[in-house]
C-alpha cells in the first residue's frame, strides 16, 4: 500500500508578550531534537504575537533568538506606567487612562523598531514556509488572511509585503497599539487577527483542505500542532457587578474574547478530525494552569523580570511532557515536503 503524503502545519497563538511562552517550547523542542522549526513545517500559521514568532521562524530565525527578542525589546514594547490622578476618579494607571479616552495605551514606534531589527526589508515572498497570518481590514470591514503566494491557490497578493508590515498589522490590538496602515494595500488598515481568529487552526485547516490536500490535490493526510498561548485558566467567582463598563472590563475583556476563540477552534478540531473525508492527526499544547497569585503577571502587556521567568517556568514543564510524546517526536523529525518555489 502506497504511504500517504502528509501535509503539515503549525499554529501558534496570539497572546503579547505571553509569546515568549510559546517561543519557549519551541525553543525547547529545538534543542531536544536538533532541528529548526522551519526545516519540518509545510505552513505556520499565526495570529498577533503568534504571527510575529511564525513570520520569524519561516525566515530560519531560531526559536532561541526569538525568546531573546521577547526578553530584550518586552519593555520598550510595552513601557511602564505611573498613576496619576484624575479629577472625580481619582488614582489610575496613566496606561490605562490613555487606553480609556486618548487614542490607545502604547505607541507603536517601540513595536516597529523592534521588529524592524529582525525583518528589515525581508518580504513574505522570502519566507522558507507556506503561511497564513490572520488580520482583519478595518477599511473593508473583513478578516484577512496574509499568505505566501503559492501556485496552488494562484496567488500573486502578499510576497512583497514586507514581513514588517504584515507582523504590525496582525499585532495591532485595538486601545493597546495604532492601527496598522499598509502602503503596498493604498494604505489599507488592519487590526490584531486576534478579532477573530486568535487561535488560527482553522485557518490553516481550510487552506490546506483547499489548495493542498485531498481528493486531486498532492496531499493526502494533514498533521496540525496547535500551540496555544499562556492563558488564565481558572476563571471567576461568581457575583461579580453585572454592570460593567470599559474600566471594569480591563484586560479581562480581550482575555475572555481570545480565549473564547480558541477554546472553539480546539473543539472544533478534534470533533471535526473525526468525520472529515481528509484524515487529520491534530495535537494542542494547551496554557498551562495558572494560579490566581501568578494572574498579575501572565497578562497581554506586563513585561518584566518576574513575568519573564514565570513564563519560562510554566514552558519548560509544558515542553517536558510533550517532547517525551511520539507525535511531538514526529512533528521536529520529519521533515517538510513542500518545497518553496520548488
Amino acid at each position: 500500500m502506497e504511504e500517504k503524503k502528509i501535509f503539515k502545519i503549525l499554529s501558534i497563538d496570539g497572546g503579547g508578550i505571553k509569546g515568549l511562552y510559546s517561543a519557549r517550547i519551541l525553543d525547547k523542542f529545538e534543542k531536544k531534537f536538533n532541528c529548526k522549526v522551519s526545516d519540518h513545517f509545510d505552513m505556520i500559521c499565526g495570529t498577533s504575537t503568534g504571527g510575529l514568532i511564525a513570520l520569524a521562524l519561516s525566515s530560519k530565525i531560531s526559536a532561541k533568538d526569538i525568546c531573546q527578542f521577547y526578553e530584550a525589546k518586552g519593555e520598550i514594547i510595552f513601557p511602564k506606567h505611573k498613576e496619576i490622578k484624575i479629577p472625580f476618579i481619582g488614582k489610575i494607571n496613566k496606561g490605562f487612562w490613555k487606553q480609556i479616552a486618548f487614542g490607545g495605551k502604547y505607541s507603536n514606534e517601540g513595536l516597529k523598531k523592534s521588529l524592524e531589527e529582525i525583518f528589515g526589508e525581508r518580504e513574505i515572498g522570502d519566507s522558507n514556509n507556506l503561511l497564513c497570518i490572520p488580520s482583519y481590514s478595518i477599511t473593508e470591514a473583513k478578516p484577512k488572511v496574509f499568505k505566501y503566494d503559492h501556485k496552488q491557490g494562484d496567488l500573486s497578493r502578499d510576497n512583497k509585503a514586507k514581513m514588517l508590515d504584515i507582523a504590525l498589522a496582525t499585532s495591532a490590538a485595538p486601545t493597546y497599539f495604532p492601527m496598522a496602515e499598509i502602503p503596498l494595500y493604498n494604505n489599507e488598515q488592519f487590526v490584531d487577527g486576534g478579532v477573530w481568529a486568535n487561535n488560527p487552526t482553522l485557518v490553516g485547516l481550510l487552506e490546506a483542505l483547499n489548495c493542498f490536500v485531498g481528493k486531486g490535490k498532492a496531499y493526502d493526510k494533514i498533521s496540525i500542532l496547535s500551540l496555544s498561548s499562556l492563558s488564565i485558566t481558572g476563571g471567576k467567582p461568581t457575583g461579580l457587578k453585572n454592570e460593567r463598563s470599559f474600566k471594569d472590563w480591563g484586560a479581562d475583556l480581550f482575555e475572555t474574547s481570545m480565549n473564547g476563540q480558541a477554546f472553539f477552534s480546539d473543539f472544533f478540531m478534534t470533533k471535526v478530525k473525526e468525520i472529515a473525508d481528509v484524515e487529520i492527526d491534530y495535537l494542542r499544547i494547551p496554557s498551562a494552569s495558572v494560579s490566581k497569585e501568578q494572574e498579575s503577571l501572565i497578562q497581554l502587556d506586563i513585561a518584566n523580570e518576574k513575568a519573564f521567568q514565570l513564563m519560562k517556568i510554566k514552558a519548560d514543564d509544558q515542553a517536558l511532557i510533550f517532547e517525551k510524546t511520539k507525535e511531538i517526536e514526529y512533528y521536529f523529525t520529519t521533515p517538510k515536503t513542500y518545497i518553496i518555489n520548488g
